[in-house]
């Protein structure tokens, strides 16, 4: 270290007084959810903050800010907290006043302006012999050279839960235990910090899920703080009380720290810390699963439930309240003896449902007598179809409309999580750009997550050579990310299932493999034909696509067709044939005339049908067409803005296209 460093250093941290009392340590991490060389730096970091002889030197509060960018989550650690974390890392100099300087040969900047970025105490980590203020670069060496400094205060910071478990009350004391006088303000903050959270799935995009240290609220508020008296004798003191009361975005109240800092707004420097740890949760039970058949073919049913004791003490007694579709059913206690770590089984009242999807829940309340110490884990939810009514029609779905799933289809997501079946508007099939089904594989890293997307359930009695036929794109995650797209069929009410198709990476694939968020353009779909002709004898079926997680690239489906047509939405012929017959439609999207032109080599009879979103024919007509070009026009005013199936049949030759009608 040069002589002139050296001076630096002695220089801002000279005490006004002899300090007598230890310091405790501040480190503050800038990280983010979207920023993948935080994720790759913070197991390290972590590892550091825990190491037992850094114990009693540091703490550790990590701000999670939008670098690179901000979360597009709606619920994330950065929107949870967003006005606190902006102001405390300071974009653009609208915030508290820290600076970026990298090293001392940086030029200093407002703001934190990259990500990790660590300061300790306020200060710069490379002023305590760190290379730089990358937050890797913490190390014992560094926490030991800015613990070395002694602190004119000693602060104490005792917690207690309300009776309810909804808030916090946190007695600060402080004391003076040297002279101390500054002609800035002295502000002692107050951050509430979860100490550990993990998700399942990843909140933002750099494939992190376990959390340390997490700043969740600040009280009153960082900005603000709590004022402290510019000047201070020995032995004078200064007690208060802050009441915390629990945000909802808390994921585990049994993980919830405070970490308290007198902080002087001058210089930034932080003169003390503190640490009030989490506490141990006492009666915590635990919704762990629900078990309800996916469907179900009577009108009643007994859900099967599972409670986990979470807590530290044995659980003697609990309330279960069940929910169908939201209204609750008559609530009663269960009493035993539930171990700590111990599970229970639980056959539930019988509940009645009528014909359709429906959503089953239980909630678990008074354990033990009481309030449980955790209530982020007492709901459980599960979908389910009641008594599938059997529609006498085809399936003809492009996903156009915005209701999904579509009218009588259904969505079974096991483990309720974030990433599932979806609609998206921008993207369709060959370029129509007017819907499609997506799953999610590339955000999704629960590794083996099973989706179901019921269509609706159809009776096919009359189809003599029933048939699905689907338009689909895929692109693979490079590194043998195996996704898996399956189509299963049961013509017993989902007692036995039939896989008809199954399709992983590679053979799912339909565009190069990319590292890239897959969307399709036009030329990167695939139409697939599934015949079903072994359940002509049994018409009443149950069909689903079903989505196999390998966490690699996403899938679409668009024109979903069960029935006997077995074509293709671009009018390629699936059937053999001995005559040429090709088919224009113009405009598309159409707004008061649709133009058909027939190029055929033979003359035949035709009919041409439109069908709308729900299988109703809503135009007919017969033609009979000549050898050659012929041209007709449908008349759209009387058609409602939407998109429709156009169906020409021509003897042995049967074509489709989508028509978008919009005026």
């Amino acid at each position: 270290m040069t002589k002139k460093l050296i001076l630096f250093i002695s220089f801002i941290f000279t005490l006004p007084a002899f300090s007598q009392t230890p310091r405790l340590s501040l480190f503050e991490e800038f990280t983010g959810e979207t920023c993948p060389p935080c994720a790759a730096t913070n197991p390290g970091l972590n590892a550091v903050l825990a190491n037992p002889i850094n114990q009693a030197k540091v703490v550790a509060i990590k701000w999670q800010v939008p670098i690179p960018s901000a979360p597009s989550n709606t619920w994330s650690l950065y929107q949870t907290n967003k006005t606190e974390i902006d102001w405390r890392y300071g974009p653009s100099g609208n915030g508290y006043g820290y600076q970026s300087q990298w090293t001392s040969g940086s030029a200093p900047s407002s703001g934190i302006n990259s990500a990790p970025t660590g300061l300790i105490d306020g200060q710069h980590l490379w002023q305590f012999g760190a290379p730089n203020d990358h937050a890797g670069s913490l190390s014992n060496a560094v926490i030991n050279s800015a613990q070395s400094f002694t602190s004119a205060f000693s602060v104490t910071l005792n917690r207690e839960w309300n009776p309810t478990y909804t808030a916090v009350t946190l007695t600060v004391n402080i004391q003076a235990s040297a002279i101390y006088t500054t002609n800035s303000n002295l502000v002692f903050r107050l951050v509430m910090i979860e100490r550990h959270i993990h998700f399942p799935t990843q909140p933002g995009t750099n494939g992190e899920k376990d959390f340390e240290d997490v700043a969740r609220q600040s009280f009153p508020s960082i900005q603000a703080g709590t004022a402290m008296a510019p000047t201070w004798t020995v032995g004078q003191s200064q007690t208060f009380t802050i009441n915390c009361a629990i945000p909802s975005s808390i994921l585990n109240k049994a993980e919830v720290a405070f970490v308290g800092f007198i902080q002087n707004d001058g210089n930034r420097k932080i003169e003390q810390a503190v640490l009030a740890d989490a506490v141990g949760q006492n009666d915590d039970a635990r919704a762990e699963s629900v078990f309800i058949p996916d469907v179900v073919c009577t009108s009643t049913l007994s859900p099967v439930i599972t409670i986990k004791n979470h807590g530290d003490n044995t659980i003697n007694t609990l309330t279960i309240t069940p929910y169908l579709d939201g209204v609750a059913s008559t609530s009663y206690t269960w009493s035993g003896t539930l171990g700590v770590g111990a599970l229970t089984t639980l056959t539930l009242n019988t509940i009645s449902a009528t014909a359709g999807t429906h959503t089953y829940s239980y909630t678990i309340s008074a354990v033990n007598g009481g309030p449980d110490s955790y209530d982020g884990n007492n709901s459980m939810s599960y979908k389910f179809i009641s008594s599938p009514a059997y529609i006498a029609n085809t399936v003809v779905e492009s996903f156009s409309l915005g209701t999904f799933p579509p009218a009588n289809w259904a969505l079974i997501n096991r483990d309720n999580g974030i990433y599932s079946w979806s609609r998206n508007s921008s993207v369709g099939a060959y370029g129509s750009n007017s819907g499609a089904a997506k799953y999610d594989f590339f955000n999704n890293s629960a590794l083996g997550d099973v989706d179901d997307l019921y269509l609706a359930p159809t009776d096919l009695t009359g189809i003599l050579s029933p048939s699905l036929t689907f338009d689909v794109a895929y692109a693979e995650y490079p590194g043998g990310y195996m996704d898996k797209l399956e189509v299963l069929v049961s013509s017993n009410c989902g007692g036995n299932w039939t896989t008809v198709y199954s399709k992983a990476a590679p053979s799912l694939s339909t565009a190069p493999a990319t590292t890239s968020d897959f969307f399709p353009t036009a030329n990167q779909w695939r139409n697939e034909v599934i015949s079903l002709a072994s359940f002509t004898a049994t018409p009443k079926i149950l069909v689903k696509f079903r989505a196999i997680n390998g966490n690699g690239n996403n899938v679409w489906v668009d024109n979903v067709n069960l029935g006997e047509i077995i074509v293709n939405t671009t009018g390629t012929e699936k059937v053999n044939s001995l005559f040429s017959f090709n088919l224009m439609v113009y405009p598309n999207p159409a707004k008061e005339t649709i133009n058909l032109t027939i190029d055929t080599d033979r003359a035949v009879k035709a009919i041409t049908s439109v069908i709308n979103m729900f299988g109703q024919i809503v135009y007919s007509t017969q033609n009979n067409f000549e050898v050659g070009i012929n041209n007709f026009a449908i008349d759209a005013r009387n058609l409602p803005n939407s998109v429709y199936t156009l169906l020409v049949e021509a003897g042995e030759k049967t074509l489709i296209k989508k028509l978008i009608v919009n005026k």
